[in-house]
């Protein structure tokens, strides 16, 4: 077989694969703009990725129609896994989404309920099924034509893909990092790669933390600080007024001897902890991060940046945080250690702890961070707590006898038993804030405590019956002994909360 008959045998399944991506793409949610209302150049990446996979799998299996296959089976793939998280989180598939396929495979709990298992299982069963049929009824172009022939088919397929790419990459598409914007706009292939682009730039210069400065006369005896990011902790009751109020009993109890409190609008909704987290000891909002905004984990924190905990330790802190997790989730034990903490705890500080659900309790924690306030020397100590008990999928956990009768003044409606494990777990982080102020009052010395909720939850069919929460979590900040003067209620974001804890302490003007 010559190389011209080759090519015969390559393209129209080249062609007709490019055709269905465009089709495959049209299963978005939200949707995408065909692709002839795109920038040209948008196309253009489109189609040179589109040849680079084709590339890759004809090379692997030399067989035109298993490759198209193939690859529309992996689009297909993050379609599916992108209307998964569009409906949970509210927010279509990007770039920097592809780490968690690798997470789904160590930390599988948590991302294969939101995708459906039976879905991923079909998923498995039918490519395993497509793998058998392909190689068995298509047959290897290297057994009809000469190897150097078929090298140099795949080889012109790449220079194509790559000569497409650098038209598409020359002048950098525009993107707002408002992912169902920019997918609207773009397509997926064109903005997975435009965020792709976006990571490796640097950004945030100068960072908050590099300005900030201690008064000219810090206090003589330093107060330890304990900071709580309360996993899916929010005023919930808002939603459904026949929750008993003293769910947050402990948390409403100390809001009104608090030096601060009131609503926190965060970045994220249901999951990606990290923005949060990072968004509140960095002081970085979403604009000055940029792409990086989506999981600031990946590169930009791993270059090192100027924190809350780093600005305490300089002061003479020592800095420990607490994550009752594997500590290589996120790459925490990489990034921490350059974000200012001396010392993180994972979940291998709670073996021989049984469980509260699937996750280390809040009760345990509390019990872990007086411990470690207890046994702190002169030297003062701030702790930042991230926790894990409210942490989905809410809907692998059941409803547990008596539940309704202590959780509700009123029964809730039907489909709502997301939000009865929900306030269960949240009534035990309601005893954590509790723990936390009696432990610090037991103790000698002054102390503080900032507590605030990462996100609101994922509970779609609990939304549907009670409407849609407008994602702001709850924050409160509490002086050990009360305080001086009346306490201030005030909205804020959250990068500016770490802050206004330092104003609060007189650590800083």
């Amino acid at each position: 077989m010559a190389a011209e008959v080759l090519w015969l045998a390559v393209v129209p399944a080249l062609v007709t694969g490019a055709g269905l991506s465009f089709l495959v793409e049209r299963l978005l949610q939200p949707g995408v703009l065909p692709f002839w209302r795109r920038p040209p150049a948008a196309f253009a990446l489109h189609i040179g990725l589109w040849l680079l996979l084709f590339a890759f799998e004809l090379l692997l299996f030399r067989r035109p129609w298993f490759g198209v296959a193939n690859v529309l089976a992996i689009l297909l793939l993050v379609v599916l896994v992108s209307n998964a998280k569009y409906q949970s989180l509210r927010e279509p598939f990007i770039f920097q989404d592809f780490e968690y396929f690798t997470d789904a495979l160590k930390h599988p709990r948590l991302y294969l309920p939101f995708f459906g298992l039976g879905k991923a299982l079909l998923a498995a069963l039918g490519y395993c099924a497509a793998l058998f049929v392909g190689l068995t009824f298509e047959p290897s172009l290297t057994e009809q034509a000469a190897t150097g022939d078929f090298l140099l088919v795949v080889a012109a397929l790449i220079v194509l893909g790559i000569a497409l790419l650098w038209l598409g990459a020359r002048k950098k598409l525009p993107v707002v990092f408002d992912p169902e914007s920019d997918l609207l706009q773009l397509g997926l292939m064109a903005s997975l790669w435009r965020y792709g682009e976006e990571e490796q730039e640097r950004c945030c210069d100068p960072f908050p933390y590099d300005s900030v400065q201690p008064v000219e006369k810090i206090l003589k005896t330093l107060p330890n600080l304990v900071v709580v990011q309360s996993e899916s902790f929010f005023d919930v009751r808002d939603l459904y007024a026949g929750i008993r109020p003293e769910i947050l009993q402990e948390f409403d109890s100390l809001k009104t001897v608090s030096a601060c409190s009131g609503k926190l609008n965060v970045p994220a909704w249901g999951a990606n902890t990290v923005r949060t987290e990072f968004a509140f000891i960095s002081g970085l909002d979403a604009e000055a991060l940029g792409v990086h905004r989506f999981n600031p984990y990946r590169k930009l924190a791993r270059q090192g940046v100027p924190t809350l905990a780093g600005f305490l330790r300089n002061l003479g802190y020592r800095t420990v945080c607490v994550h009752p997790y594997p500590a290589g989730f996120y790459n925490r034990d990489k990034v921490f250690p350059l974000l200012g903490f001396d010392e993180f705890m994972d979940i291998r500080s709670f073996e021989g702890v049984d469980k509260t659900g699937p996750y280390i309790g809040d009760v345990d924690l509390a019990e872990k961070v007086c411990a470690l306030l207890g046994d702190s020397s002169d030297q003062p100590i701030f702790v930042f707590v991230i926790t894990m008990e409210n942490h989905g999928p809410l809907h692998w956990e059941k409803v547990l006898a008596g539940d309704v009768e202590r959780l509700y003044s009123s029964p809730p409606p039907d489909d709502c038993d997301d939000l009865t494990i929900y306030l269960r777990h949240l009534r035990n982080a309601d005893r954590m804030v509790g723990m936390l102020r009696d432990g610090m009052e037991a103790l000698p010395g002054a102390g503080w405590l900032c507590w605030f909720g990462d996100h609101v939850p994922i509970m779609a069919s609990v939304y549907e019956v009670m409407g849609m929460p407008d994602g702001q979590t709850d924050y409160m900040i509490w002086r050990k002994g009360g305080l001086l003067d009346d306490g201030v209620c005030a909205d804020m974001e959250v990068e500016h909360l770490g802050l206004l804890l330092l104003q609060k302490m007189g650590l800083v003007m």
